[in-house]
């Protein structure tokens, strides 16, 4: 397996400050879909962001990522052990898995690597559950149509080639388990401008344009938007659709 470039280390404190959190009802539903609730793999843990609600849902996570930055920043917990690991090494044993899941990584792995090892590692009837969350959409019509075009115009070379499975709702991405049907689910926060642009500070297109241009592209953003944005302390409605894909290891 080749290894993937890591495009999140350089931000890792941005990211955890700023990356939302996913809704309460989703590890809800994932629970409820695993044949028991004794270890789950929480593969590209980034953080931590999905493996702290995870650890509500099992007796045991194990959560690995290949950025050692991020997962120096993942939030101690009883339950969980962080682990500095490519997509495909788990060290766990064979069918020892009740869930593996992956929220907002999946489309960076190494397909056919990743999904021996989970066939390796779910129990018959396991679960895997893999999600991400597509642009954002700014509740006003003035700054979303600014945002848009600061995504798709001033980015657009420095978007990775992986993005692209995200902006297509993971519609064509390889996933070679019987898939289960999916409810729709959803983040929705209010921030402040500088909230805003501390988010996008952690997009993996804008620290590529950093480091190749040594401008800081959410400088522009911040211009664009702060005269529509109103008071700095303002705070207005963000919204991200996120896309479920689930499916169970065969049980035999």
């Amino acid at each position: 397996m080749t290894t993937p470039p890591d495009h999140f280390s350089s931000q890792a404190s941005s990211y955890a400050r700023f990356r939302p959190s996913y809704p309460a009802a989703l590890f809800q539903w994932i629970a409820e879909r695993a044949p028991a609730h004794k270890l789950a793999w929480d593969v590209g843990c980034g953080n931590g962001q999905a493996s702290l609600p995870l650890a509500q849902h099992f007796q045991r996570v194990l959560a690995t990522d290949l950025s050692a930055a991020q997962i120096a920043l993942a939030p101690p917990h009883p339950r969980i052990e962080f682990r500095v690991a490519p997509c495909d090494q788990s060290g766990l044993a064979e069918a020892s898995c009740d869930a593996v899941t992956v929220a907002q990584a999946l489309h960076w792995f190494d397909f056919a690597a990743f999904y021996a090892e989970v066939k390796r590692v779910l129990k018959p009837g396991g679960l895997l559950a893999a999600w991400t969350y597509q642009l954002l959409t700014l509740e006003d019509e003035r700054l979303n149509t600014a945002l848009m075009k600061f995504y798709h115009e001033t980015l657009a070379r420095w978007w990775p080639a992986e993005r692209a499975w995200v902006d297509r709702g993971y519609q064509d991405i390889p996933f070679p388990f019987p898939r289960l049907p999916t409810p729709t689910f959803s983040i929705r926060v209010f921030w402040t401008l500088a909230q805003l642009v501390g988010y996008i500070g952690s997009w993996s297109a804008v620290q590529r344009c950093r480091r190749a241009t040594g401008a800081d592209p959410c400088a522009l953003l911040h211009a664009r938007l702060s005269p529509l944005w109103g008071e700095a302390s303002q705070e207005r409605g963000v919204f991200w659709p996120i896309v479920l894909l689930a499916g169970k290891k065969p049980l035999s």
